[in-house]
């Protein structure tokens, strides 16, 4: 059975152990980034013993499962691999996050773009020389989290989310990956380590047409109710982008202006009559996703 606590690291529980809703085992990578910096002027990394005693003490309502220390190998963990813990947003009613998984194993690196440490500066996470790296990836790979990024890689600060991804895939996401979050971390990550290297991602959202055909089918005649399939919102922002849909309703909810802007679409692509009704289908859905960055699942 693999190590509630992970073996070589400081043990420093701080208690509130709950559990998660089990699923696909998932590990959640961020940054402290407690400090802005830049190339021109870059800042002194904030010492670890100050994060660490602020994760202990005052900041528990966000600490993640480990704090690690890229720059030395250093390890703290707070709480057990088969306990939540608190270091993402999780609405009342929305997506879970935090408990979403059998492990939902959350690392903080000491890091912030453009830190100093003994004199030269660090654009990004990758930079670091990601001492206990090797340990802590090992570490996450016992629990069942493969080494693959569902939503891709993260190479930069851009946000990427899909909530039927998070759902239903295992792997390692990065805090910009993550549902009703609206951080940009990690920026970068190192590679696995015993695994090649894996290409970066792209991270495009995957909207499930069955789900969609659902709000599609729902949602017109129930004015005011809340959203029923979170990524219907990808579908608007293209149908935005497209020119048929103005921005003002692109609000999730899939009712009768983003029907109608819908079949719009669908004539621009060469149907008419019921073809063209305002219900997604899989050519029309895919032909859209490629033109605008996202993937169709049937």
């Amino acid at each position: 059975m693999p190590e509630l606590w992970m073996p070589g690291a400081q043990r420093l529980d701080i208690g509130d152990h709950a559990p998660t809703d089990g699923g696909p085992p998932k590990a959640i990578g961020h940054i402290t980034w407690d400090v802005n910096a830049t190339a021109k002027a870059p800042k002194d990394l904030v010492p670890y013993e100050r994060l660490r005693s602020y994760f202990s003490g005052g900041g528990k309502s966000a600490a993640p499962h480990v704090l690690w220390d890229p720059f030395t190998g250093r390890i703290v963990q707070f709480l057990p691999a088969n306990s939540r813990s608190k270091s993402l947003a999780d609405e009342a009613g929305g997506t879970r996050t935090n408990r979403a998984g059998k492990v939902v194993l959350q690392v903080e690196a000491l890091f912030f773009p453009h830190c100093r440490v003994d004199g030269k500066a660090y654009a990004r996470l990758t930079d670091t020389p990601c001492e206990g790296w090797a340990e802590l990836n090992a570490w996450v790979r016992s629990w069942g989290v493969p080494d693959t990024w569902p939503m891709g890689r993260p190479v930069d600060f851009t946000s990427r989310r899909s909530e039927s991804v998070w759902r239903e895939q295992a792997g390692w996401y990065a805090h910009a990956h993550v549902p009703e979050n609206d951080h940009q971390d990690p920026g970068s990550w190192p590679a696995f380590v015993g695994a090649p290297p894996s290409e970066p991602g792209t991270g495009r959202p995957v909207v499930d047409l069955s789900e969609l055909l659902k709000a599609a089918k729902t949602d017109p005649p129930k004015k005011g109710t809340p959203v029923s399939y979170p990524d219907v919102r990808v579908v608007e922002d293209a149908l935005v982008k497209e020119g048929l849909l103005a921005k003002s309703l692109a609000d999730g909810h899939f009712g009768t202006a983003t029907q109608a802007a819908y079949g719009l679409w669908q004539m621009r692509c060469g149907w008419s009559g019921k073809a063209a009704d305002g219900l997604p289908g899989v050519a029309s859905l895919t032909k859209l996703g490629k033109r605008r960055g996202f993937d169709v699942k049937e």
